[in-house]
């Protein structure tokens, strides 16, 4: 029993560091302001591409109706100006994108 409880608690200290696209772009996520198949992106309503994948924190693919009402996202966008994948940010994750672009 102990065995398992200082395994939880190891497990939870551990997190990995995901890997996000480097074609993406950084934005401010604007909530259920827009019925699906639309999101707002710093003041830009955009559409999600048909198979669109949506990334929360821990890297889990959640639907239109789960996302927050503000947040801080990477997006990428396909061919048509449709976005094909949203990544719900931490904050260890956009202050390491924010130090790459050298903001």
């Amino acid at each position: 029993m102990t065995f398992f409880a200082a395994l939880g608690a190891s497990a939870s200290h551990a997190q990995l560091v995901r890997t996000l696209p480097a074609n993406g772009k950084v934005g401010e996520l604007a909530g259920q302001q827009h019925p699906f198949p639309l999101v707002q992106i710093s003041n830009k309503v955009v559409r999600l591409a048909p198979g669109g994948l949506i990334y929360d924190q821990e890297n889990r693919t959640i639907v239109h109706g789960s996302l927050p009402e503000s947040a801080s996202v990477l997006f990428v966008v396909d061919a048509n100006g449709d976005v094909s994948r949203l990544y719900l940010l931490r904050p260890e994750e956009l202050a390491r994108l924010e130090r790459a672009a050298g903001r």
